[in-house]
């Protein structure tokens, strides 16, 4: 990074990037967890994990939008010297940091399933479920107002928190077809024009 240029890391991906591991960690999570009956019984547990796996579902999609929404429209335009950090790069990045985190998620969920089984198999499906419905929501934005949005990556460093994390005092915009993700994080199934 020369004259003042910062590494930038995509919003939408950052957000995405804890969907896939969780979902799958929470699908295999309450898969096993149906095999002990539980103190509960298995059809109680599986009622209260759907019951679970809707409201964190809801939860991590509509959890802190205003905060996202307030700084997309204040962020500042990306400068030519800024480097803009790999799709692959920034997944990698973030689960790496978060790979304790998901672990021990995934323990305490078999763990609770001799309690209650494969509800909190369900709640971990449930959190990576929103975080897939918080990206395409960004990117539903994204299109709309024809600008991609990213984060400093210093500012994400250290276990600090998301891309809404308290950290963080702004985003910087690009056009729609910079970096190598499209709107909402997803791979880019076509090389974009530029």
């Amino acid at each position: 990074m020369t004259r003042g240029g910062q590494g930038l890391a995509r919003v939408a991906v950052v957000v995405r990037a804890g969907a896939a591991p969780l979902w799958w960690l929470g699908v295999f999570a309450a898969g096993i967890g149906l095999l002990p009956p539980g103190l509960t019984g298995r059809r109680i547990g599986v009622l209260t994990g759907a019951a679970l796996f809707v409201l964190a579902t809801a939860a991590v999609a509509y959890g802190r939008r205003k905060r996202y929404a307030t700084l997309a429209a204040s962020a500042a335009r990306a400068g030519k010297h800024d480097i803009l950090q790999d799709r692959a790069v920034t997944s990698r990045n973030w689960r790496r940091h978060h790979r304790w985190w998901l672990l021990l998620a995934f323990l305490a969920a078999l763990g609770s399933a001799f309690a209650v089984p494969a509800a909190a198999g369900l709640l971990l499906a449930g959190c990576g479920a929103g975080l897939w419905l918080k990206a395409a929501w960004l990117g539903r934005r994204e299109r709309a107002d024809e600008e991609l949005l990213w984060v400093r990556v210093d500012w994400l460093r250290g276990g600090a928190g998301g891309p809404a994390g308290n950290r963080v005092k702004a985003y910087r915009s690009t056009g729609i077809a910079a970096g190598d993700a499209a709107p909402g994080g997803a791979r880019r199934k076509t090389p974009a024009l530029v």
